[in-house]
């Protein structure tokens, strides 16, 4: 039986008049977005049509997801806002802080050892305020929600940009910052801007080599790494009926990585049949009652580019399989042309490491195809040429492929099993004892993000992103160049032999087993739970409300301007920093040092305009806060990129930044910005980016008249005495800018519980 089926339920119930209703305002068809959306108003039923990329609107999220890496800041706000418990259902997962090392037992028991703090912080609060806890190994977050939680036709929000996996089962499942999900977990609305909607038609079937993951790294060819900014992805065609509910996972995880708010895919059998395999037949029963309502109307479908604002028609029997990368998710190859583009690049041909899993490819139907290619290995007499990893999605996955006998094919390759946790997805892979001083390499896995020092913190590891079929035959050929459709290889006794295309399950022949999945249900009175943290600790640290920065900034000074890229691992970097992730001061020591100065070209080395000496971004920051300076950044275009980590905005909010100033924003961390009370504002003019000097001071002219719609002057000042005038654009609305005035949103829900 499903988790929440009440709830469930009770969505369900009011579905279908909300959507009758919606249908009436708009005047047309609606598409399945847009009935998930409609039906999950703050208010209720329908009262009025929203434009898209336009009006904000509150909406009534279903249930809310945290990760334990940024679930330890929302839920030390949450501890402020003044509730006893969580107003929808709500889980923990713990699946970031475990690193990959030596073997599954060996890193668990690791992380066991030197977080137990976290862990028994998190355990203690979702005990007390009623949150579902999955323990350090349980899985991925992304995948125990598929599994346990997702529902076609819910809306749910988490705290972690892959949260937009559970598309898959049919879901508007968005990522968001820390303080969004505190909102709701405080029964306050949830506000979005009512997402545009990009159609992908899905034609013909996907056969061979060729994946799920293929059709997401070639859309990210297509829309690039902000081409999805600001719109859901709704997917539908013949192809997409023709895919597996975990195979629509990936792609939907994967959007992410070209900006969009989520992904989805219209309810069919082949949800259902997932439904029923994890135990969920209720909930397939509930929604096969209204299953017209949980994909969109027909017309829709059969005329898209009348209902949608952007069409992408992909043919799956023509699709082939991509590489992507290196350094971006955005940038791909087809196999049988990377030896061109590597060598003229000076990409490394030889690949050293293979890994498979992460939230994105670590269903059974992944590891299956990618175990086929391994017995094939083993049955020609070949071996791997590069090291192998796999890190299964959850523990009903690994111990379901277990007891099939697909993870023993991989350990009889040398493979290298890992815990069911994040590992080198997220920089928790222990590869090099000093990763800057590692040599150039090339490592190809089938996770979703390859920005430079993502997986190893080597920036000289060239990651590129492909399916876990492809991994399984590069790692195995040990070269980046390979293509398993027309290359052979030599075995151990000098034959030449060829790979045949992959096979595998989409579900387990036997069905799934797990002895223990690893959930804890909180109490149901957590009034009685103590929540103890050591004011020494170098872990966590209870927060104190920012204070509001006002309507006068005057005399600011430049901390940075950062050149091109700069996701929020520039601007709080993982890896061993995720140790900090519940301290704000001390993971404030991470501010910016992997963003790019522009006026030297280099990391975590700035001019500071006190004494004109350069130090470090942290160390140069805290000494304008002691002086009492307020400062700003200035950035290039889809600013803070990446991860929804909140840490990223409150950093600079911490130590004192007023302001960041950029060409565009990711949507998240613009979000996130305006949640901690910052200014995010972006230029009105590109071009006035290159306005912008290393001793600048900027007066923001007409602070006291925010308002919305309204851009913002600011005077820039330059060492020489002269000055520019700069318009500077942002989309707050009223409330948003009443955060900016209360110091931050969490600071006006405090005041409202009081």
């Amino acid at each position: 039986m499903a988790f929440d089926i009440d709830m469930i339920k009770s969505v369900y119930s009011s579905m279908a008049e909300r959507v009758d209703t919606a249908r009436k305002i708009v005047g047309k068809p609606l598409t399945l977005a847009e009935k998930i959306l409609y039906s999950h108003l703050w208010d209720g039923m329908p009262t009025k049509a929203y434009t898209r990329g336009k009006n904000y609107v509150d909406f009534a999220p279903d249930r809310i997801a945290l990760q334990d890496a940024t679930a330890q800041m929302a839920l030390l706000q949450f501890m402020q806002a003044g509730k006893k418990k969580v107003a929808v259902p709500t889980t923990t997962h713990c699946d970031h802080l475990i690193q990959a090392k030596n073997g599954a037992s060996m890193d668990l028991q690791s992380a066991l050892n030197t977080s137990n703090e976290v862990f028994n912080f998190l355990e203690s609060v979702s005990n007390k305020y009623g949150l579902g806890f999955w323990k350090p190994g349980a899985g991925i977050i992304h995948q125990v929600v598929l599994e346990n939680y997702a529902f076609p036709g819910g809306m749910m929000i988490g705290t972690d940009s892959h949260t937009v996996n559970a598309g898959g089962l049919g879901m508007v499942a968005i990522g968001v910052g820390g303080a969004d999900a505190v909102d709701v977990m405080a029964g306050m609305a949830w506000e979005l801007k009512f997402p545009k909607l990009i159609g992908v038609k899905l034609t013909g079937k996907l056969s061979g080599w060729t994946a799920p993951k293929d059709v997401i790294l070639k859309v990210a060819d297509i829309l690039t790494v902000k081409g999805g900014t600001g719109a859901i992805l709704e997917y539908f065609g013949p192809g997409a009926k023709s895919m597996s509910c975990t195979g629509k996972g990936t792609i939907c995880n994967m959007g992410a990585e070209i900006g969009a708010t989520t992904s989805t895919f219209g309810y069919d059998e082949s949800m259902e049949r997932y439904l029923r395999a994890t135990d969920r037949v209720d909930v397939a029963e509930a929604a096969n009652e209204i299953k017209d309502y949980l994909t969109a109307d027909a017309e829709v479908y059969e005329n898209p580019e009348q209902y949608f604002d952007q069409v992408i028609e992909i043919n799956l029997t023509e699709l082939m399989p991509h590489l992507n990368g290196p350094f971006t998710p955005d940038l791909a190859t087809e196999v049988g042309k990377m030896y061109d583009k590597a060598t003229s690049n000076d990409w490394p041909l030889k690949v050293e490491w293979g890994l498979i899993g992460s939230c994105t490819n670590s269903s059974y139907e992944d590891l299956s195809r990618a175990s086929s290619i391994a017995q094939q290995a083993l049955d020609k007499g070949l071996k791997t040429k590069a090291e192998f990893g796999i890190n299964p999605g959850s523990e009903q996955v690994r111990y379901t492929a277990e007891r099939d006998g697909i993870l023993q094919v991989f350990e009889k390759l040398d493979a290298k099993i890992f815990t069911n946790a994040c590992g080198p997805c997220i920089g928790q892979w222990a590869r090099y004892e000093d990763p800057k001083n590692a040599p150039k390499n090339s490592i190809v896995h089938s996770f979703n993000r390859n920005f430079a020092k993502r997986a190893d913190g080597n920036p000289n590891t060239h990651a590129f992103v492909a399916s876990p079929e492809l991994t399984a035959a590069i790692a195995i050929a040990g070269r980046l160049d390979f293509n398993p459709i027309t290359d052979s290889l030599i075995n151990e006794n000098g034959e030449s032999v060829m790979l045949d295309e992959p096979t595998g399950w989409e579900l387990p022949p036997k069905g799934f087993e797990v002895k223990d999945n690893g959930f804890i249900a909180p109490k149901e009175d957590g009034s009685s739970v103590d929540i103890v943290v050591d004011p020494k600790s170098e872990r966590l640290q209870l927060l104190t409300p920012f204070e509001p920065i006002g309507d006068e900034i005057k005399g600011a000074k430049l901390l940075i301007k950062a050149h091109g890229k700069c996701t929020t691992d520039h601007i709080s970097m993982a890896g061993p920093w995720l140790r900090y992730r519940g301290h704000l001061d001390n993971i404030s020591n991470n501010l910016l040092i992997g963003a790019v100065n522009a006026f030297n070209m280099k990391t975590n080395f700035v001019k500071s305009q006190l004494d004109g000496e350069y130090d470090g971004v942290p160390n140069t920051q805290r000494a304008y806060k002691a002086a009492g300076i307020p400062t700003i950044v200035v950035g290039d275009h889809n600013y803070g990129e990446g991860s929804s980590r909140e840490h990223a905005a409150m950093e600079p909010r911490h130590l004192g930044v007023v302001a960041v100033l950029v060409k565009s924003f990711a949507r998240i961390h613009e979000t996130n910005l305006k949640k901690q009370g910052m200014l995010g504002l972006t230029f009105v003019n590109e071009s006035d980016y290159d306005l912008i000097k290393e001793d600048d001071t900027f007066n923001f002219i007409d602070l006291k008249e925010f308002s919305p719609g309204n851009p913002l002057t600011i005077e820039v000042v330059h060492a020489n005495g002269s000055t520019d005038h700069i318009k500077a654009n942002h989309t707050y609305n009223e409330a948003q800018i009443d955060w900016f005035k209360a110091g931050s949103a969490l600071n006006l829900i405090k005041a409202e519980n009081q």
